[in-house]
């Protein structure tokens, strides 16, 4: 008896699975992880109304503490909050701490002037120098 070959309507090739489309999709999710990342900047503040500033510059963000006013005038060190009156003592034990701290000043647009000035104050009577005021680009 002979055999009969039937051929298969498939043919013979194998299955393949297509890498470029794959290799696609892993460069687009590694760049918008990039991006995101990036974009990513490290606060320390109460999220408050910054006032606009023309001559703003950027500010190295490395070892950094900030001081927040909101617009209540309540005060906030590193998102903690804190009376005027236990302002000086933290502010000595952070420069205790590290000889030559940053400070940004991060006050709400509607905040009092006088609240920014005793805390502007307070920060430079404890021989802190390196003192900034964080403000968004004027439009």
């Amino acid at each position: 008896m002979s055999s009969l070959h039937i051929p298969s309507p498939r043919g013979h090739k194998r299955a393949r699975i297509e890498i470029i489309p794959l290799i696609d999709i892993m460069f687009f999710l590694l760049a918008t992880f990039v991006m995101v990342s990036l974009s990513m900047v490290k606060s320390k503040g109460v999220p408050v109304h910054l006032p606009s500033a023309a001559s703003g510059e950027p500010q190295d963000r490395d070892k950094f503490t900030t001081v927040t006013i909101t617009e209540s005038n309540e005060i906030f060190l590193n998102k903690q909050p804190i009376t005027a009156a236990e302002l000086p003592a933290a502010l000595q034990k952070l420069k205790a701490e590290n000889p030559d701290p940053r400070v940004f000043l991060n006050g709400d647009e509607k905040s009092l002037l006088g609240t920014t000035i005793t805390v502007l104050d307070e920060v430079r009577r404890a021989g802190i120098t390196q003192i900034a005021f964080e403000t968004k680009p004027k439009k």
